[in-house]
């Protein structure tokens, strides 16, 4: 069975994570409509950003220890299932979801929330479903069980 993916997407998700940081601060900047909190507040999403950084770190961590690559559609050794991946079938995205969250609340003010779904959806459709797809094919039962015992996200 070959390991070849769909095709490769030429940005990888941190690239959109970073251009989605950057489009919540230039609403925060020029449309800073509702604020919801102040300083020293608004620095608890330091701590919310510390967290997805440490979901980020185990979910690596775990496919590194396993051989199997963490890049979207690079070749898979294994099928982690244990860690994080005990609860959603997506940590790293999680974790960059909760990065996101955590940068809103530093900024402080609703509006730059709305980029959070938009990004969801857009790892959902550009990496999410082929991933699955890709690991349908090469783990075959194995992955469809562990599909049916844990959530995509959370």
């Amino acid at each position: 069975m070959t390991d070849a993916p769909e095709t490769t997407p030429r940005l990888l998700p941190p690239v959109y994570f970073f251009a989605a940081m950057a489009a919540m601060a230039a609403l925060w900047w020029w449309l800073p409509l509702v604020t919801l909190a102040g300083w020293p507040w608004r620095a608890v999403g330091f701590v919310v950003i510390a967290a997805g950084v440490a979901l980020a770190m185990w979910a690596f961590g775990l496919f590194q220890r396993a051989g199997t690559g963490v890049k979207p559609f690079s070749p898979s050794t294994a099928l982690v299932v244990h860690g994080p991946y005990r609860w959603t079938r997506n940590p790293m995205y999680v974790s960059l979801t909760i990065g996101l969250i955590g940068w809103g609340v530093v900024l402080g003010a609703l509006l730059p929330f709305v980029v959070v779904p938009l990004f969801v959806w857009w790892l959902h459709v550009r990496f999410v479903l082929r991933e699955e797809r890709h690991m349908e094919r090469h783990f075959g039962d194995d992955f469809r069980a562990y599909r049916t015992r844990v959530r995509r996200w959370l």
